[in-house]
């Protein structure tokens, strides 16, 4: 009888033995998969692979690259480069028809002088919006043309005055600072000459951010 109770003492004790180590197994392995989990998460953001990491980014990243075009645009021009004063957002949205809600970043400059119309500006559109600031611009540069009364002196200009979107920015040139020294030959070759400063621009610009 003594026997007996002895053996089901062992084999009990044994029993209870086999389950706290497979219980300790366990716990190990789900310890090994969380910090291999908290490792990807790490490594992820470290990286930005996550969405919401790389789209807080994407407006600084828009911002510095519009410096850098505004650099080789008057890099480019030089002294012909007349634009001088920024363009806030609010006349952006009430002159130029863009509201804060198709872009995330621009640059835009104009002359302090109202009688000079050159103008550099560049937007940088919200996903899916490009297309909505680009027409925005392109009503206002119609505006301009068909007002001839406004700024007569510039005719010229704002004719030879352009819309092109590089990727997701959009652009409006209006250049040509001083049209003096071609005025006599006529209105074609100011329109010639603004158009060959704007080109300029534009092609330090698709340089810059393509």
């Amino acid at each position: 009888m003594k026997k007996k109770l002895a053996c089901m003492l062992l084999m009990g004790a044994l029993a209870l033995s086999m389950t706290a180590c497979g219980g300790k197994d366990n716990n190990g392995a789900a310890s090994d998969n969380q910090q291999s989990t908290m490792e990807s998460t790490a490594a992820g953001q470290e990286t930005g692979e996550t969405g919401s990491t790389t789209a807080a980014q994407n407006p600084k990243d828009a911002a510095k690259a519009l410096q850098s075009a505004k650099k080789a645009v008057t890099d480019a021009l030089g002294d012909n480069y007349w634009p001088d004063s920024e363009i806030p957002g609010e006349m952006l949205n009430e002159t130029y028809g863009v509201s804060a809600e198709l872009y995330d970043a621009y640059l835009g400059e104009a002359p302090m002088i109202s009688v000079n119309v050159d103008t550099l500006l560049i937007i940088h559109a919200k996903d899916g919006k490009v297309e909505e600031v680009e027409n925005a611009l392109n009503a206002y540069r119609d505006s301009l043309v068909n007002d001839t009364m406004q700024y007569p002196m510039n005719l010229g200009k704002i004719q030879a005055s352009r819309v092109e979107r590089i990727g997701d920015y959009v652009c409006f040139v209006q250049l040509g600072a001083d049209t003096s020294s071609v005025e006599e030959q006529g209105d074609e070759a100011v329109i010639t000459y603004c158009q060959e400063q704007n080109e300029l621009a534009l092609e330090a610009i698709r340089q810059t951010l393509e």
